[in-house]
């Protein structure tokens, strides 16, 4: 065996492989990761090093908290799946993130979340279209979840309900929506394991800019996974996890009381002037 001839003989072991794309992908792999260490010549120590991080990623890891998706996002690997299975028209994909949770309460359109919670009160307005015809999409769902003003997510903070700032909305006829919240906020990313290590020796920010989490639905589309960042939030260009997109930033503006949707649930609670975020949702029918 040489280090010429290595990579050609895994691919010739995987010949056999009864499932052509598990063959395919776990050969590139190797490829590249062969080509890797002859490219940096990589040492024993920094080799072990990788093995004991990849080790202590496994120790951290619990249903809560997955350390190799962390490790996954700081890399970019995440952000570069979603943008290139982003069908053609369709708004970007961007992260799930850790912090979603299924069976979110029903959301009226014009529904509230902000609940009179602290923080600055937004008025959210949009429409989800065809990619395609530019045409409301009528039945469109929006499972959407947020954090609070403190930065938390409910998932991370015992003191708000379980499923606060998540909500199922389903969208007009016409696939308008509208509804209420407060702003998001920045927040970091978790750094105290193996992937802040990274992080660390890098010099590199472990922030998050403020962003909406969307799952948009709807029959004979696909479904897409993505997230609305506010323009103004000062780690667009800083992202940890590489998740914004030009598409992906929402234009912020104010609204008078009486400009908002006259069925907001919450209209009469409302300030004078709101923060008004606009949003478009490209889908992409299958």
């Amino acid at each position: 065996m040489t280090p010429e001839t290595l990579t050609e003989t895994f691919a010739a072991y995987a010949a056999k492989a009864e499932d052509a794309r598990t063959r395919d992908v776990l050969c590139a792999l190797a490829k590249h990761l062969h080509a890797f260490v002859k490219e940096t010549k990589l040492t024993h120590a920094e080799w072990m090093a990788g093995l004991m991080a990849l080790t202590r990623a496994g120790e951290v890891t619990t249903p809560e908290r997955n350390e190799f998706i962390l490790f996954s996002d700081l890399f970019g690997v995440s952000a570069l799946v979603d943008m290139v299975n982003t069908p053609p028209g369709a708004t970007s994909c961007s992260n799930l993130g850790p912090f979603h949770q299924r069976g979110a309460p029903p959301l009226p359109d014009g529904g509230d979340l902000w609940k009179g919670q602290p923080g600055e009160v937004m008025v959210v307005t949009g429409r989800v279209l065809d990619a395609a015809t530019g045409q409301g999409v009528a039945g469109a769902t929006l499972d959407m979840w947020q954090n609070a003003d403190n930065g938390f997510y409910a998932a991370q903070d015992p003191a708000q309900a379980p499923k606060n700032f998540h909500g199922l909305l389903t969208c007009a006829q016409d696939g308008s929506f509208c509804f209420s919240t407060t702003r998001q906020k920045p927040y970091t990313v978790p750094y105290d394991g193996p992937a802040g290590d990274m992080l660390r020796a890098l010099k590199r920010d472990a922030w998050r800019p403020a962003h909406l989490h969307v799952i948009a639905e709807a029959a004979g589309y696909h479904p897409l996974v993505t997230e609305l960042f506010l323009e103004d939030d000062p780690y667009l260009d800083t992202d940890a996890v590489f998740g914004v997109r030009q598409d992906l930033v929402v234009p912020l503006g104010t609204m008078a009381k009486a400009d908002t949707p006259a069925h907001l649930v919450a209209r009469g609670q409302l300030p004078e002037t709101v923060l008004h975020a606009s949003l478009i949702i490209r889908m992409a029918s299958r």
